[in-house]
C-alpha cells in the first residue's frame, strides 16, 4: 500500500494495482493533476471533502474513474455518481469496497445531521486494510490495519480522538482532517495521540504530496 496525503482529508491510496483518491476538498492541494484514478470516494458533502470548483476538472481529467459518494452528496452531484450505503460492497479493480458508518459526527444539537459514509478498502481475506472515517468516529466490527484518523476538528475533542484510536486499535494510524489546525500548533495533537494511543499502534504523519509506503 502506498499513500500520498494532499492535505487535510484528502489522500491517494494505491493498493493491488488501484489509485482510489478520498475527499478532494478546497483544504487541500496538489490533486488537480492527477490522472490515471480508478476511483474517487467521497465522505460526505462538505466543501473541505468535495470541493466545488475543482472537483469538476479532476472528474474530467480522469474518466475511467468510478465516482462514490455517501447518498446526500451523491444527489447533490448528480447521477455520474454512486450512492453508496452503510453495507454496500463492490469492488474497484482487485480491491474490495465496503461502506459504513452512514452518519457525520455531531457538530451542535442544533445542526442537523447529514450523510458520512466511511470506506474500508481490502479484500475478502482482510476487508479493512485502511479505513478513512470521514467526519466521523465509526468504530467498524472488522479489523482496521491502516486508519486515517481525524486528529482536529470543530466537532471533535482530542479526549475523542484519543478515545476513537484506542476503540479501532489498528496497527498503523496516520492523522487526517488538520487543516483547521495552525501546523506549528499540530504537534499539540499528534503528541497526544502518540503518547495516548493502545500500545501496538504506530502514529505515522505523512509528509505532504509525497508518496509513503505503508507496510
Amino acid at each position: 500500500m502506498r499513500l500520498t496525503h494532499f492535505g487535510h482529508s484528502c489522500v491517494l491510496v494505491e493498493l493491488d494495482g488501484a489509485k482510489i483518491l478520498f475527499d478532494p476538498g478546497n483544504f487541500s492541494h496538489g490533486f488537480e493533476g492527477i490522472t490515471g484514478l480508478d476511483a474517487i470516494l467521497i465522505t460526505h458533502q462538505h466543501p473541505d471533502h468535495a470541493d466545488p470548483e475543482r472537483l469538476p476538472a479532476l472528474v474530467e481529467a480522469n474518466p475511467g474513474a468510478g465516482l462514490y459518494a455517501d447518498p446526500q452528496t451523491t444527489a447533490l452531484l448528480g447521477e455520474a455518481w454512486t450512492a453508496v450505503y452503510p453495507g454496500d460492497v463492490f469492488n474497484v479493480g482487485e480491491v474490495q469496497v465496503t461502506g459504513t458508518g452512514g452518519t457525520h459526527a455531531v457538530i451542535h444539537p442544533e445542526v442537523p445531521l447529514i450523510d458520512n459514509t466511511a470506506y474500508l478498502l481490502g479484500d475478502a481475506e482482510s476487508p479493512a486494510k485502511l479505513m478513512h472515517p470521514g467526519d466521523s468516529l465509526f468504530v467498524p466490527e472488522q479489523k482496521v490495519d491502516v486508519l486515517a484518523i481525524p486528529a482536529a476538528a470543530p466537532w471533535l475533542k482530542i479526549s475523542e480522538s484519543i478515545d476513537y484510536l484506542r476503540a479501532v486499535h489498528p496497527r498503523v494510524a496516520v492523522p487526517i482532517h488538520q487543516g483547521v489546525v495552525a501546523r506549528e500548533a499540530r504537534g499539540i495533537y499528534y503528541g497526544r495521540l502518540t503518547e495516548m494511543g493502545p500500545g501496538g499502534t504506530e502514529l505515522r504523519v505523512l509528509p505532504e504530496e509525497s508518496s509513503v509506503e505503508v507496510s
